[in-house]
């Protein structure tokens, strides 16, 4: 077994481990998740907690943590989740609070990214990464095709450089984008762009406005761009696989989570501030993949220790130190202590492009969204009326349907599932 780093020892000294044989840990299937399993064998060789991993692709997590979670089924100690749960989560007793020690230094953790995790101050999950959405392009392309792209640059101006750089006899396309449905897939891609052109799910009274011209506007927009000029196939694709093909070289611009920007490997990537198409309120997402405990889990004390070790400083400089990754692989966009080290600053040319769309996403309600949360809505009920859109939104972008068929058929899901939970 790999030894501990001297920060990680001190961490594991200054604690007092609660007693456990195993934990079975719950994770999405990304790049930083992945490489935990690895770093975490130094965990088990100190504490001789055996961690049991399962590793799902995104959506499937969804379904099956909440299922899990919301009967009490125990099939977990640690899950995965993010924004739009932990909070609601937490105010329905289905998770348990974590309350660390001052060692932890919460205060570190980025403001957006801890009150996103939080219900009345208590902190319900903890960031093991945070994140918003950016272009990630590829400025040889672009240099070559004599377009550009600026921060919150026109939805038009993203169109006409996507044409400029679209080559597919040469394997590039001029952009890749979510399309793979899900309310935390093609939707949250889908949502910021509705968002950019001056629209939101629901109005004042939660009713569903997906028939307003907004949103017709906006997914005639996306549909148009992505299926003229992104790869074929594209309503079934999603993070992992446009960064599989972005590292294959053919993916000319990619507007998606800034956490990518770690596990790019194609030479001359550049970074900007997501586009628009009149409003920059709501253009970009906020979300973090953290973790936390199901509420009544035998294993809750080792649990939260685990927990503690993972999204602790002292796990980035873990990794940092690891033979394996370095500082190019650490986590990001959970602590403003990370964006400190000199050693960071040097490897991660995203890093000012990644603080910056954090620190400028939106989450909180106004007169135009009256609901929390950027790329979804922070009410019980979101992941059904999302998961219905998405794929009525896949079905537009493959063709299936049109867009107003599709757009009239979300609605009416929309509106069944909202009527049904008594907003009207």
């Amino acid at each position: 077994m790999k030894k501990l780093s001297v920060s990680a020892l001190a961490l594991t000294a200054a604690a007092t481990f609660a007693s456990a044989d195993e934990l079975t840990i719950a994770i999405v299937n990304n790049g930083h998740m992945i490489n935990m399993q690895t770093v975490a064998e130094a965990y088990t060789a100190e504490t001789g907690v055996k961690l049991n991993w399962v590793s799902l692709e995104e959506g499937v997590l969804r379904e099956q943590v909440t299922s899990d979670t919301a009967t009490g089924g125990g099939q977990y100690d640690v899950i995965n989740i993010g924004m739009q749960e932990a909070p609601i989560w937490g105010a329905a007793g289905w998770i348990e609070p974590l309350n660390f020690g001052a060692d932890y230094d919460a205060d570190d953790i980025l403001p957006a990214i801890r009150a996103g995790l939080s219900h009345e101050g208590t902190m319900y999950a903890a960031p093991f990464y945070g994140e918003s959405s950016m272009v990630m392009y590829r400025k040889d392309l672009m240099d070559a095709a004599g377009v550009s792209i600026a921060d919150n640059d026109s939805w038009d101006n993203v169109k006409a450089a996507a044409a400029a750089i679209h080559n597919p006899d040469a394997g590039v396309y001029g952009v890749c984008l979510r399309g793979k449905p899900g309310w935390g897939d093609n939707m949250a891609f889908i949502t910021t762009v509705v968002n950019s052109f001056g629209g939101a799910w629901f109005d004042k009274d939660f009713r569903p406005t997906l028939d307003s011209d907004e949103w017709k506007a906006a997914i005639n927009f996306y549909v148009d761009l992505l299926g003229t000029y992104g790869p074929p196939g594209s309503e079934g694709n999603s993070f992992n696989e446009i960064l599989a093909l972005y590292n294959e070289g053919k993916c000319g611009m990619w507007i998606d989570a800034t956490i990518a920007a770690s596990f790019l490997e194609v030479d001359g990537v550049a970074y900007a501030q997501s586009p628009n198409a009149g409003n920059p309120v709501g253009a970009n997402w906020l979300w973090a993949w953290a973790m936390a405990v199901p509420a009544g889990s035998p294993n809750a004390d080792a649990a939260k220790d685990f927990i503690e070790w993972a999204t602790s400083k002292e796990y980035v400089q873990a990794v940092a130190n690891h033979p394996e990754f370095g500082w190019g692989s650490v986590p990001t966009g959970q602590r403003a202590s990370t964006y400190a080290f000199p050693e960071f600053q040097a490897v991660a040319g995203f890093a000012a492009a990644e603080m910056a769309a954090i620190e400028s996403a939106a989450p909180e309600a106004t007169d135009l969204k009256p609901y929390v949360g950027v790329q979804f809505a922070a009410i019980p009920e979101f992941p059904e009326v999302g998961s219905a859109v998405a794929q009525e939104m896949a079905a537009a972008l493959s063709g299936a349907k049109s867009v107003d068929d599709a757009l009239a058929a979300a609605q009416a899901a929309a509106d069944a599932i909202m009527s049904e939970a008594g907003y009207y």
